[in-house]
């Protein structure tokens, strides 16, 4: 998958933000202040850090050459994901959007139902 596409269905997920700040290299998606994905491209390819359950980093890291444990976070709840490797695109989409979901769950009510009032703008 390439890493605008990812990045544009990302971005397009209700209330996703944006900003660098880790440094300009570090791309951080963030869902009511809360990080769920981070994309970064250095020298060895571009990568996307995402949320997931830690049962499903076991599996995912047992399955995949390109997933291991999240690179600069907690190994047992993220995952890193190396880009146009053995992940297809649509499981890259589906993993991008379990950690949006799971972000969202552990929100307070407050900032759920703030959430859902938001309106749906999608972004190029």
């Amino acid at each position: 998958m390439e890493q605008t596409k990812l990045a544009r269905y990302i971005c397009n997920l209700k209330g996703a933000a944006t900003s660098y700040p880790f440094g300009p290299e570090v791309l951080v998606y963030k869902i009511m202040g809360k990080m769920f994905a981070l994309i970064t491209e250095d020298e060895n390819g571009c990568r996307v850090n995402l949320k997931a359950q830690p049962s499903d980093v076991e599996v995912l890291v047992d399955e995949f050459t390109a997933i291991s444990p999240g690179y600069h976070m907690n190994k047992r709840h993220w995952i890193t994901v190396v880009l146009n490797a053995d992940v297809p695109a649509g499981m890259i989409e589906n993993l991008a959007s379990q950690s949006y979901a799971l972000v969202v769950s552990k929100l307070t009510k407050k900032l759920q139902l703030e959430l859902d009032k938001l309106a749906y703008v999608e972004k190029e």
